[in-house]
This record gives structure tokens, sequence and C-alpha cells, in this order.
């Protein structure tokens, strides 16, 4: 038989497209030679590829690590060591600047303003000149005061100068014709006893001694009446006095008019404008005295056991923060405010700065307690410092541990520990997220 060929089979579909892409794009030989290695095209973006993937795999790797050792060894956290130092513990409290007292300034008459030399917060001496009230009025008063007074006294001057001695003068003349009077009724009575003179020259003669013994009598009263301690003078010398007094007193309301300080201080409050109509009572002006300058704070009732009238203090003014002047615990209010729970304190200042001022914030810091070379951690280490049962995180074998304490004296910033620490134990602060039991990590110093 003859032969017969086998069917023609087609070509698989690998190597038919084996057979495409080489006809679509022929390989390039690869040259191999000892100077240069000739590579097929696009292995350069293939190899940065490749790059990027092996960096993402390492990234991976570094936080599953990290991961692993935070779950295993705990997390760093910064800890307090307890400490052996000084400790001062005080009662913080805040006030106002102000003087012993203050000084209203008024007006004593009703007036219209006229000038005002001074200015609010100016410093004066005694006696200085504030407000000035319109004066027109009180100026004649004082006039006419003047008058009445001059008057008066020329009244008494004519008393001693004049009347007296006028009335001595006239005493005299009647002495003189009573005398003679009583000489020539003598006389008479002798001849009428020889016949010579009659009953009627005699009674002329007796009628002529009578005037003369009342003319007497006037001028002795007369003389009496002016001299000193006489009624006359006396009602003189109190037209005088009333004179006098009445020029006082028109002389007071036109002082009235000129407002004066009463004592040295400074100007704190104003409340006039020239032009304007005070009224008698009406405060005008607040002055603050020179001299002694206190602190007056209102302190927790809480804190009324720890202090005591002669303890120290260190005051701030908050405009000037940095800057710390001495101030000295001198009266507590026996009183508590009910509405505040405080109690009203107030502290000498016997040095006081010059940037200090009236009503100025002011924060004090009373010493109440000190402690020298004890235990010592912070505040912000305790749990509970303002209850009975405070606690501390103690590190201990790379775990947090719960430890009550017992606390002493409490600063500001630290806290005086009594039992449950001892010098150079290390605690957690009380904001750290380990719990206890916890891992962590202290770091290395």
């Amino acid at each position: 038989m003859p032969a017969t060929e086998p069917p023609p089979t087609e070509p698989t579909p690998t190597l038919a497209r084996t057979a495409l892409a080489e006809t679509a794009a022929p390989r390039l030989p690869i040259a191999v030679g000892p100077a240069r290695l000739v590579a097929a095209p696009g292995w350069p973006r293939r190899l940065w590829g490749a790059k990027w993937r092996v960096l993402a795999l390492l990234l991976l790797l570094a936080a599953a690590g990290y991961g692993a050792s935070r779950q295993l060894l705990g997390p760093v956290v910064a800890v307090e060591a307890v400490r052996r130092g000084n400790l001062v513990q005080s009662v913080v409290a805040s006030g106002r600047v102000e003087t012993p007292h203050r000084v209203n300034i008024g007006a004593q008459v009703t007036g219209t303003v006229a000038a005002i030399p001074v200015r609010q917060g100016q410093q004066v001496e005694a006696g200085a000149l504030l407000v000035v009230l319109e004066d027109s009025e009180t100026r004649a008063g004082v006039e006419q005061a003047q008058g009445s007074l001059e008057q008066a006294e020329a009244r008494l001057r004519q008393m001693t100068e004049l009347t007296l001695p006028v009335a001595q003068e006239n005493l005299r003349q009647a002495e003189a014709n009573l005398l003679n009077a009583q000489q020539q009724f003598r006389r008479a009575e002798s001849l009428r006893g020889g016949g010579f003179e009659t009953q009627v020259q005699v009674d002329a003669v007796r009628k002529t001694l009578d005037v003369a013994e009342a003319q007497l009598r006037s001028a002795r009263l007369q003389v009496a009446s002016s001299s000193p301690g006489g009624t006359d003078f006396v009602v003189a010398e109190t037209a005088q006095r009333q004179a006098r007094a009445a020029l006082q007193s028109a002389r007071s309301r036109s002082d009235y008019t000129r407002i004066r300080a009463p004592v040295a201080g400074t100007l704190i409050g104003r409340d006039v404008e020239p032009g304007w109509v005070v009224q008698p009572n009406q405060v005008l002006m607040v002055l603050a005295p020179r001299g002694e300058t206190q602190v007056i704070v209102q302190i927790d009732e809480r804190n009324l056991g720890l202090v005591t009238v002669g303890q120290q203090a260190m005051a701030s003014a908050d405009a000037y923060p940095t800057e710390r002047f001495v101030a000295e615990l001198t009266y507590l209010n026996p009183g508590v405010d009910a509405q505040r729970a405080s109690v009203e304190a107030k502290l000498r200042v016997p040095a006081p700065p010059a940037y200090l001022r009236e009503d100025m914030t002011v924060s004090v810091d009373i010493a109440v307690a000190e402690r020298a070379a004890t235990l010592v951690l912070p505040v912000s280490a305790v749990h509970g410092a303002a209850t009975a049962e405070p606690w501390v995180l103690r590190v201990e074998e790379g775990h947090a541990r719960r430890r009550p304490i017992r606390i002493g004296l409490r600063g500001a910033q630290q806290v005086e520990v009594l039992e449950g620490l001892a010098e150079g134990d290390r605690v957690l602060p009380a904001a750290a997220t380990v719990g206890d039991g916890g891992r962590l990590r202290v770091p290395r110093e």
C-alpha cells in the first residue's frame, strides 16, 4: 500500500504567539565579551520597581518589630525620682493693694466749680489746692464782716480812749461841786443860827447840795460803766467778739470755696469737672493717704488653720510677675464670708516697690511651714493628692506597681513623702498611660 502522509497539524497557540512575537519584535542578540554586556530593553524600569518593593517590605518589617518590642517590653516613660530636699508649704491667695484708709474729698458749700488745678493720679502734699469754687458772694460776706468788726473795735476804743476819760473828768468835777455845795450849806446853816440867813436862803443852798450829790452819783456810775468790767464796756467787748466771730465764719465760708488736701497722698479718683454745680457731702475726689501700704486678700476657709498673724509672705503684682516683694500677715478677719467661703486677711508691705499702685492685683504666697532635707516628690506624680488615700505608680523591675503613700507638707510643686517610698524610688507621672502592673521602659540617662 502506498504510504499515507499524516494529516497536517495546526501549530499550538504557544508556538504561534512565540513566532508572532519574534516576527513583531525580533530579539536582540546578547553578546558576552570581555568588554560589555548588552541587555534587553526595559530592564531599568523593572529594577527600579523592585527596589521600592524591597524598601516597603523593610519598613513593614521594622514596624512589626517595633510593635512587637513595645508589646513585649512596654513603652518608654519618663519617671520622677524620690529625692531629699527642702520644702516650704505655702498658702496662695490673691487680692489688691490698698491703703489703710481713704479720704473722700467733697464740698462743704454749694457752688460752681471754677478750676481744678490737679489731675487724677497726682501725688499731692497736705494743704494742696484741689478744687476752686466761684467765690464772689463769700468774698462780699467777708468784707461785710470785716467792716462790722472794725466798727465794734472802734466802739471799744472809744470807750477806753474817750468815754471813760470824760466820765472820770465829770466825776472829779462832780466831787468838787459837791464839796463846794457842802461848804455853802454849812455856812448857810451857821449864818441862819446867827440870824443872818433866812430859811429861804438855806433851802436854796440845800437844793444846790442835793444836785451836787446827784451829779456825783451819776458821774460815779458813768465811770463804773465805762471802766473794764462795766456794763457799757462789756457790751462793747461783746459786740467786738460777735463781729470777730462773724468775720471768722465769713472767712471759713470763703475758705470752703478752696477745697484742699487734708493729708499728703495720691489722688486715685476724680468725679468733678469745671462748671459743675456741687453740693455739700458730694464726693468729688478720692485721696489715698501717703504712708503704710497693705495688701488685702481672700484666703480659703479650708486654709484658716494654717495661717497666723505674723507669718511672712512673698507677693508679686500681676503686672510685674517676675518682681517679688516681702509682706507680713497682720490681720485675719474673725468672720467668714459665707458667699465666697473665704476669710479676709491683710498683709503689711514694709518696703513697697515703686511700681506698686493702688488697687493693683497682687498674688501672695504665705509660708506656713517648712521642712529641711525631707523626702519630696512632684505633685504631678501623685494620684489623689487632695484625698485621704494618695498613691503612686512605682517602677519595679520594668513594671508599674501601685503603692499607697502618706503625704506631709504640700508645696506648690512638690509634696513631702512620709511613708510608702524611699529615696531613689522612681514613680510614674500621674498622666502616664501605663496602669498598675503594666510593663514599661525607663529612658536611659
